[in-house]
């Protein structure tokens, strides 16, 4: 699978590309109540739930595009609007090859997602053409969808200092934001849905949560992680017998070892971590019943790398 998210079908360890997603009904409902109320979807949730998956696998069963951004601790507010390339313009100034200040703006993510036309334009007049025009994120991927309605994933804001929800209040709240260098105001056209996820590794604002439609995502139950398992290959090839046998037996001992990992104060092994115990049981030829199954838990699920037989 490239980059772009071009829809392979060969084992992705962490699908991103909208193909498969077993989405429970209060999930879809959310999504529902969040593009109605015009509101962000804040997903909450075990790292490995699925949280990420949520917002490709909607934009490509709506056939609507798709952006997103991880957040990192380094990423500021303006980041998701736009930056400007005062480093460029400096070098321009001195060759005395100064262009006009749209030039060195560079559109964020969400403006991509609001308006793509004046992102491509990078907020120049309709009818003028930038002198560099700017690279369309996601580009290969959006070029048949729909062009006024989109998708953008936020993930892990947990991740960021305070001040980047904070910053993202009156964006999201009002669809709206203003350029400072040029002022030219981006302004929301079409539908879009943006999906916010959190680990929850750092309080959220309160001011923050008001404007939200939140949603937490659940660890699925044993038959819930057996069709997580047969939608995921059967993008790939035939289910058969032997795949729900072993999913199966797979989601059974991944429920044993939620509950060790608790008692051992480690963090439960999640959805993620049950598809890489199936994928590995299953291209290995192991079995729950195996002696081999007991290294490759510890591997997989439980993440102790030492050798506890020792």
């Amino acid at each position: 699978m490239n980059s772009e998210l071009d829809g392979g079908t060969s084992r992705v360890a962490d699908r991103r590309d909208g193909l498969v997603y077993v989405l429970p009904d209060r999930v879809e409902l959310a999504v529902r109540v969040a593009l109605a109320t015009g509101r962000p979807l804040l997903l909450r949730g075990e790292p490995g739930s699925g949280k990420s998956s949520l917002a490709a696998y909607v934009a490509r069963q709506r056939g609507w595009r798709y952006y997103e951004l991880v957040v990192t601790s380094k990423t500021q507010p303006r980041d998701l609007l736009w930056s400007f390339d005062t480093v460029r313009r400096l070098a321009d100034a001195q060759a005395e090859t100064l262009l006009g200040d749209a030039d060195y703006v560079e559109p964020g993510m969400l403006w991509w997602a609001y308006d793509p036309d004046s992102a491509r334009r990078r907020g120049m007049p309709e009818g003028l053409t930038p002198t560099r025009p700017p690279v369309e994120p996601m580009a290969e991927v959006n070029r048949d969808r729909h062009a006024k309605r989109s998708v953008l994933l936020i993930d892990e804001i947990d991740k960021a200092d305070p001040d980047v929800p904070n910053g993202l209040l009156v964006p999201l709240g009002s669809n709206e934001f203003t350029v400072a260098e040029t002022g030219f105001t981006v302004r929301k056209t079409g539908s879009q849905l943006v999906v916010i996820t959190t680990n929850e590794e750092r309080e959220l604002p309160q001011a923050f949560l008001r404007r939200c439609v939140v949603v937490a995502l659940t660890a699925p139950d044993e038959d819930g992680l057996v069709e997580i398992a047969r939608q995921h290959t059967i993008v790939e090839r035939k289910w058969t017998k032997r795949d729900a046998e072993l999913a199966a037996a797979v989601a059974h001992q991944l429920g044993v070892a939620r509950t060790e990992a608790r008692q051992r104060a480690l963090r439960p092994p999640s959805t993620a971590e049950f598809l890489d115990a199936f994928r590995a049981c299953g291209e290995l030829g192991i079995g729950v019943a195996d002696e081999a199954w007991s290294d490759l838990r510890d591997f997989v699920l439980l993440k102790r790398g030492e050798d506890v037989s020792a």
